[in-house]
């Protein structure tokens, strides 16, 4: 579908209709406003499939956006939301999540899908490029922040599958970090570097599917009090310190409003790499 379409999708009342949303990394922070910001503009026959490691506070929010405390599916609002927890960063918790995504993707006959990957971490950020000798710390740091996104997002494109007149799109939460890099970050620098060049490949080969990276900003999140306590660089984590300091973190929420205000509109270059701050 061309860039702009995306309201030919809507239900007439500002709400997207029939709809599929996939957010991981849903539990806290970025993904958790996201998810809240998205639920309402999902009108009825919608699904909302909330994936994060941390159980407890996956089910509230799911429980939340149901607008019902109980554990039925849908609540008031025509809105069936579903919660996994998994760790995506192990092959049994990944095979659960893309065995799910599987199963209620080709379900219904849903005119849109949006799939955001968000879920992700810092790494240890106390050490230097020279102190990571360790393959099972690259390894695993690897196989949570590069693997799991790109075999969820297969297997979501693959189960929901080429529908006439439907619209593909896909998220990747990316950062500065994609594109310059920070000491004591190699990790997280290199993860999100590969995310980038990945989502640009995907936007490549299938033309017909939305692929947008976005850079959401210097979040108030516990990763930032990570990034400001263990970096092991001192002139890093004095920069991190001064974002604090002089209150420019951003709230998870005004963040996120801007990422569906370019979801709403749709006019981003497929494959495009997007700042908080280009909007």
């Amino acid at each position: 579908m061309e860039p702009g379409s995306a309201g030919s999708a809507g239900s007439g009342n500002g709400r997207w209709a029939a709809t599929a949303c996939v957010v991981t990394g849903a539990s806290r922070g970025f993904g958790r406003s996201l998810a809240r910001l998205l639920a309402p503009r999902l009108g009825p026959g919608s699904l909302l499939v909330l994936l994060a490691r941390s159980a407890e506070p996956l089910a509230e929010l799911a429980a939340e956006l149901r607008g019902t405390g109980g554990t039925g599916g849908t609540g008031g609002t025509g809105l069936r939301v579903l919660s996994l927890a998994a760790d995506l960063g192990c092959e049994d918790g990944l095979r659960r999540a893309t065995a799910a995504l599987r199963e209620v993707l080709p379900a219904e006959p849903f005119g849109r899908l949006v799939l955001v990957n968000n879920a992700g971490s810092l790494g240890d950020v106390s050490k230097s490029f020279l102190d990571l000798t360790d393959p099972a710390e690259i390894n695993a740091y690897l196989a949570f922040n590069v693997t799991s996104a790109l075999c969820l997002t297969s297997t979501a494109l693959q189960a929901f599958g080429r529908r006439p007149g439907s619209q593909r799109t896909v998220v990747n939460i990316s950062s500065l970090c994609a594109l310059k890099p920070f000491r004591s970050w190699a990790l997280y620098c290199s993860g999100k570097a590969a995310r980038d060049m990945m989502f640009q490949v995907l936007a490549l080969e299938e033309p017909d599917v939305r692929v947008l990276s976005y850079a959401p900003g210097p979040l108030d999140t516990d990763m930032q009090l990570l990034a400001r306590t263990e970096t092991g660089d001192p002139e890093m984590r004095r920069y991190f310190q001064s974002l604090k300091e002089s209150s420019k973190l951003i709230d998870c929420t005004v963040s996120a409003q801007k990422l569906v205000k370019l979801l709403e509109e749709d006019t981003f270059q497929s494959g495009a790499h997007v700042d908080f701050y280009d909007i």
